[in-house]
């Protein structure tokens, strides 16, 4: 099978590869020649140590099933990491709650960035960081740095199977210094903000955190 390169330009930067998808062309077509360039005429960008990819979808606009499926055929190669996707949204699939689900481990130095909230499976080893405009949640260890609510949002929350980082931002309050937490159950917690300081709770105290907002909002 051959197909023609014209839908997936492919980029390298500093830190990482930015994948240019054509927003002209049927999606199904971007698929196929995505998957046969990662399949086939670039296979030498697919060995080596793990690399940043960020996904430029242009003005295509997309459904979570459309970024899934992009996502699908990267994710099928070990050492890519996808940092970012940026693509206009269907707004009839916009939802500020839903959770974006992203898998793997951050090695120190790795950096992830996601705009809206993020479901993280995996760990977060020390020297990884990951940083969300909205919420983030993480089944695995938490040993690195989190910063949810980048842009300002101080209901944010940031919540681990096991909460051991070496920093927690929330907005711009920077948590205690690790040898400051202290010896703790083990068992998913939650970091908030209350009061202008950081606060950890058990996870199952989130739905109240969540309910005393909405009625403090007059929600």
């Amino acid at each position: 099978m051959t197909v023609k390169s014209k839908h997936v330009r492919i980029k390298g930067i500093k830190d990482g590869l930015v994948f240019l998808l054509d927003d002209k062309c049927p999606f199904e077509d971007l698929l196929s020649e995505l998957r046969y360039k990662l399949e086939h005429s670039h296979q030498n960008i697919l060995t080596g140590p793990i690399v940043h990819v960020d996904i430029k979808l242009g003005n295509r606009p997309v459904t979570e099933e459309d970024k899934e499926a992009v996502l699908d055929i990267l994710k099928s190669q070990g050492n890519l990491l996808i940092r970012s996707v940026e693509a206009l949204e269907d707004p009839e699939e916009k939802d500020p709650e839903a959770l974006f689900l992203m898998s793997g481990m951050l090695r120190s130095g790795q950096v992830l960035h996601h705009e809206g909230n993020l479901l993280f499976l995996g760990d977060v080893n020390p020297g990884g960081t990951i940083t969300c405009s909205g919420d983030i949640y993480i089944l695995g260890a938490l040993k690195g740095m989190a910063h949810a609510g980048i842009n300002g949002n101080q209901e944010a929350i940031i919540a681990a199977s096991l909460l051991a980082p070496t920093q927690l931002r929330i907005a711009d309050i920077i948590s205690r210094p690790p040898d400051e937490w202290g010896t703790r159950e083990s068992s998913m917690e939650f970091a908030y903000l209350s009061g202008g300081a950081m606060q950890i709770d058990k996870i199952h105290n989130i739905v109240k955190l969540r309910q005393d907002l909405n009625v403090f909002k007059g929600v």
